[in-house]
């Protein structure tokens, strides 16, 4: 099948393989992915929560970020995510249009961008662990900074991480005709969480522990 040809099969089928109709509406698949997110925000929301709680309960809980570079480098980070949601909602829009050759370019900008992310995060790590900062060791104040610190963004970065690998076999099934809009669209649903995601962690972690001189 040469490159832009149709691969939107089976966006408008509602069935199951058996051939009965769908009562969610939705394929199986896409019902699974929304219950997949709705299971890992209720993991992500736990984190938060006691994240917040051993913030507002520690006496000695560090503000460790300086505007420059930390915090302007988490802006960074943030910036590339609310982008990256813009080029994967391209890849779907094209995937929907049947432009297979727009789709795979959309799907490794996307892909790009995740992979970009986890490199300035981990940068971001890397600082940190050189100020001495550990799971259960930290150079400012309470020591359970380093483990809920860690615990929460190592949690996100692996989701990032996982969804670079996700889009790269979605992006290779587009380029071989194995994947239709649909599984587009359902990779689509997935980095979207990871991005909205983040839109709360970067205030709770990063906004709220600034460095005050």
């Amino acid at each position: 099948m040469a490159t832009g040809e149709v691969f939107n099969v089976g966006s408008a089928h509602r069935q199951t393989p058996l051939g009965v109709s769908s009562p969610y509406g939705i394929t199986s698949r896409k019902l699974c992915m929304w219950l997949f997110i709705a299971s890992d925000a209720m993991t992500f929301g736990a984190l938060m929560v006691a994240y917040g709680y051993l913030r507002v309960g520690s006496a000695q809980w560090p503000r460790p970020f300086d505007f420059s570079p930390s915090i302007l480098n988490a802006t960074t980070m943030t910036f590339v995510l609310l982008t990256s949601s813009l080029t994967m909602a391209m890849a779907v829009r094209a995937a929907r249009g049947s432009n297979r050759s727009s789709t795979i370019q959309w799907l490794l900008a996307t892909l790009a961008l995740g992979i970009l992310f986890v490199v300035l995060h981990l940068r971001e790590w890397a600082g940190l662990y050189h100020e001495g900062v550990r799971l259960f060791q930290n150079p400012w104040g309470t020591p359970n900074f380093g483990a809920a610190f860690f615990s929460l963004t190592g949690l996100h970065i692996f989701h990032v991480s996982a969804g670079v690998i996700y889009l790269a076999c979605v992006a290779i099934g587009v380029g071989r005709g194995t994947t239709n809009s649909d599984d587009v669209e359902i990779s689509g649903l997935y980095w979207c969480f990871v991005d909205l995601v983040w839109m709360f962690v970067f205030p709770l972690v990063y906004l709220m522990s600034i460095r005050i001189a």
